[in-house]
């Protein structure tokens, strides 16, 4: 993996490697919660950037799902700092991790209209020279707020400086390119991942990642080895981009 790193940045290639990944509160699907094996997935990934989807526990005071002490032991990545509960890692379970080495800029958390809580996060990360916005999502089961939250996701990466712009999630649309699919087009164009849900029988797209027209897709697929179809019932994927 460290090889594949040094592809990726050496000789002026300057690609960025991003991944989205519901890890279900590091709850597996043999339903036992491991944090480890979520850490394994993401060392095997070996993306530049990642959008938790799930990062804190349900109830209580709502702690990370990823102890800090085994992020930081076990992976190369740090959270962005959100500041918004003293324990937890994501905002209404969104997080993004980026390398240790990486810069981070301006960071947000973003109030979704809702039925029951949602939530996106925002960060401009510079990595490798390189300085790109971001966007973690996890949007509701119902259509109409999905179309909703998608309106106020475009809203708030469109009245910010223009800059080289991702936005990944868990977007829980079960359609080909109606609803909240056909909102996103018309403004970031879509990574065709690939099926990546439910883990042990991948019947359908609702992990996206969308990027801005300053980027320049290179590769993208689902990420399907045999620890990540254990460790959550979902998939990750990943999109590699040259701005």
């Amino acid at each position: 993996m460290e090889t594949s790193r040094r592809v990726r940045h050496c000789f002026g290639m300057k690609s960025i490697r991003v991944a989205s990944y519901n890890i279900r509160k590091a709850i597996g699907t043999d339903r036992r919660r491991n944090p480890e094996r979520v850490l394994e997935v993401l060392n095997e990934i070996d993306a530049d950037v990642i959008a938790l989807q799930e990062a804190d526990r349900r109830f209580g005071v709502r702690s990370a799902a990823i102890p800090p002490l085994l992020l930081d032991s076990l992976s190369p990545y740090k959270p962005v700092p959100l500041n918004v509960q003293v324990d937890s890692m994501g905002w209404h379970g969104n997080a993004i991790l980026v390398r240790k080495e990486a810069e981070i800029g301006a960071h947000d958390v973003l109030h979704l209209p809702c039925l029951e809580p949602r939530g996106a996060t925002m960060a401009e990360v510079t990595l490798a020279g390189k300085t790109m916005r971001f966007f973690g999502m996890h949007l509701d089961l119902s259509g109409l707020w999905r179309r909703r939250q998608a309106a106020a996701v475009i809203h708030a990466a469109g009245v910010r400086e223009t800059m080289p712009t991702v936005l990944m999630g868990d977007l829980n649309e079960w359609s080909a390119n109606r609803g909240c699919l056909a909102d996103f087009a018309r403004h970031y164009s879509f990574a065709p991942c690939g099926r990546s849900f439910h883990a042990r029988r991948p019947v359908a797209q609702l992990d996206r990642i969308m990027h801005c027209g300053q980027l320049k897709l290179l590769d993208c697929g689902v990420h399907d080895s045999a620890a990540a179809r254990k460790a959550s019932d979902h998939l990750p994927i990943w999109a590699e981009f040259r701005a």
